[in-house]
């Protein structure tokens, strides 16, 4: 019975309800914030946000962290000059945020710290704040990589900033 009703939370779920939550203004204020960490930092981060997986991964029963694995690597997160890619991922109908880090990067932020970005978005995410929980989230791992992966004045920009709706 799980499985059922996890496959009609996804199918009740579509990239209207992504273009809802993440609205014009939202995303282009997330490429702002991650645009304005990347010159702090050598990090390269990049936000995905999942209305609902397919039907095929729901009767799976495909997990975020795996889904979040698979996109790390459809989209080259991990193709970063110095293994520096960080992926933020939001799956909307599973109410669930994972994010997955090259090693560049596991190296010198923990799990814990990935946890306390993630819940600050997933409290936010249950009030109904995608906008500002986003944000601050962001902002939470912009200053943690600045701490410990800071700029050398090399940065490339690698992977766009745009965040992207599938």
């Amino acid at each position: 019975m799980n499985r059922m009703k996890r496959l009609l939370r996804h199918l009740q779920n579509t990239s209207a309800t992504g273009r809802r939550l993440f609205p014009e203004p939202t995303l282009k204020a997330i490429e702002a914030a991650i645009a304005a960490g990347e010159k702090m930092h050598r990090a390269e981060i990049r936000v995905v946000v999942e209305p609902a997986l397919d039907t095929g991964h729901v009767w799976r029963g495909t997990t975020a962290r795996e889904r979040a694995r698979e996109l790390f690597v459809e989209y080259r997160i991990w193709d970063t000059e110095e293994n520096c890619g960080i992926l933020v991922y939001v799956n909307l109908a599973d109410r669930k945020v994972e994010i997955i880090a090259d090693r560049g990067v596991t190296k010198v932020l923990g799990k814990h710290e990935w946890q306390a970005i993630c819940q600050t978005m997933t409290r936010g995410f249950s009030q109904g704040d995608f906008h500002g929980s986003t944000l601050a989230a962001l902002e939470q791992l912009n200053g943690l990589l600045q701490d410990r992966f800071p700029a050398d004045g090399r940065a490339g920009r690698e992977l766009s900033n745009r965040p992207l709706i599938l």
